[in-house]
């Protein structure tokens, strides 16, 4: 189970690069103000502010890339930790993202339900 929870977090880390690619390269792009549902004079509005956001979600995808390396490295207690940190704060985010504003649950559910699955296979891998 460990390794299925090893590979929903890499593709949780996945996707986190692309929503940092999203935020921080391409956010005033036509298709990705079309993801995110903003006007051209909010994206440009708020550039800055998504730039650092992007980031987070980089370093988010990060940390959990070097706990499934750590891990798969016989690191058995520093790896997971790395991992269930790096998944954790994403499923974090997007509890925060659906309570803040009920409206994002979609975007939510796809930020979130990958990151949620790793936590419950890892956890369970580790028993």
């Amino acid at each position: 189970m460990l390794t299925v929870g090893l590979v929903l977090a890499g593709l949780a880390a996945l996707l986190h690069v692309y929503i940092f690619f999203m935020e921080s390269i391409a956010w005033t792009r036509p298709s990705t103000r079309a993801v995110f549902g903003t006007s051209a004079e909010e994206a440009e509005a708020t550039k800055e502010l998504a730039f650092n956001q992007g980031f987070y979600n980089l370093f988010l995808a990060v940390v959990t890339g070097i706990g499934i390396v750590l891990t798969t490295a016989d690191k058995d207690e520093v790896g997971p930790a790395l991992v269930l940190a790096g998944v954790g704060s994403m499923l974090a985010a997007a509890i925060v993202l659906v309570a803040a504003n009920p409206s994002r649950a979609s975007a939510a559910t796809k930020q979130g339900l990958v990151p949620l699955l790793a936590v419950v296979a890892v956890v369970i891998g580790l028993q």
